[in-house]
């Protein structure tokens, strides 16, 4: 299987990471840079590299600064995403962010994992296995998903938590590891007369 094949599979893989021509994240590399450069007022540049850096790029796709990836290619997003500052997607497989989908600050999202084995991860072999996050999911500030994960329709998953296994729907789930603590209910939703503006 050639490299891009590779990368943009819904199939786990595991390869040695030197074997990844580098030339592959160079447009990534440059684009990252350029949109974290940007100085305020500039969302019509911001909109065109997001639409060059992302597979797809749903015209409801917010953004803010500290933004890096591996690829970009295997981005996708499906909706209105918003993802707020510093967050690191390291996308060496397929990255589906479903529509209506909040990212707090400091996330991180990793296809990418190491060989548990020592001399295996010396020899830098690395895995990779796609990550999903249906709609109406909200990721809470600094948690990491890690490789395979898929987050269900709805969910909420609280700040700080590691997301191994996947998450089901309409649940908020929090942890290390992440696991549901109770289902999301009407009771959660704010009662719109409190509401200022």
């Amino acid at each position: 299987m050639e490299p891009m094949e590779l990368l943009t599979s819904a199939t786990p893989y595991s390869v040695f990471n030197f074997h990844l021509p580098q030339s592959l994240k160079e447009n990534a590399s440059q684009l990252c840079w350029e949109y974290n450069q940007l100085p305020p007022g500039q969302e019509a540049r911001r909109r065109e590299i997001l639409e060059k850096l992302f597979g797809t790029c749903h015209p409801n796709t917010f953004v803010m600064p500290g933004f890096r990836c591996d690829y970009g290619f295997n981005i996708h997003t499906h909706g209105l995403t918003f993802i707020n500052y510093n967050c690191v997607i390291l996308d060496t497989s397929p990255v589906h962010i479903g529509a209506n989908t909040f990212i707090a600050p400091g996330v991180c999202i990793s296809c990418v994992s190491h060989a548990m084995d020592a001399q295996q991860r010396a020899d830098v072999i690395t895995t990779s296995a796609p990550i999903t996050l249906e709609d109406d999911v909200w990721i809470g500030a600094n948690a990491v998903i890690c490789g395979g994960v898929t987050i269900g329709k709805g969910s909420i998953i609280g700040a700080g938590s590691v997301v191994t296994r996947d998450i089901p729907s309409g649940v908020v789930a929090a942890g290390t590891p992440c696991r549901p603590l109770r289902p999301v209910t009407e009771a959660d939703k704010i009662d719109l007369s409190t509401v200022s503006f």
